[in-house]
């Protein structure tokens, strides 16, 4: 039986790349983990024992890098609604509520993971 890739060597690298830019989502239960022939699998909500609750599978390392991106983003967002003391988690809703300085730094930080992973940011 042939063994069939999904994902080419190419993309395989540059999925290395933007998996590694996002790295640090490992510290709010995201993990992105390389499966070979098959390509990035994104695993989330890791509760024991059953695992993880999500799994998202990527071939494409722009469709990865800017579903890392919102993820990362969301994470930020999130953790800023606790801070401002918001119950109602709505990413534009909280995003519209911060001052334009940091919207304009968090807009800054996807060039910073876009550089990191050598995508083309557009």
């Amino acid at each position: 039986m042939e063994k069939k890739a999904y994902i080419t060597e190419e993309e395989q690298k540059k999925c290395r790349r933007v998996a590694d830019a996002f790295a640090e989502l490992e510290d709010v239960d995201v993990v992105v983990v390389d499966v070979g022939r098959y390509g990035f699998v994104k695993l989330q909500y890791y509760t024991p024992p059953t695992g993880f609750e999500n799994d998202f599978t990527f071939t494409d390392s722009r469709e990865m890098f800017e579903d890392l991106w919102e993820e990362w983003l969301h994470t930020q967002l999130i953790m800023m609604a606790k801070e401002m003391k918001i119950d109602d988690v709505d990413y534009d809703d909280i995003f519209k509520r911060l001052p334009e300085e940091k919207q304009n730094e968090l807009g800054g930080r996807k060039q910073h993971f876009a550089e990191l992973a050598g995508i083309e940011n557009g």
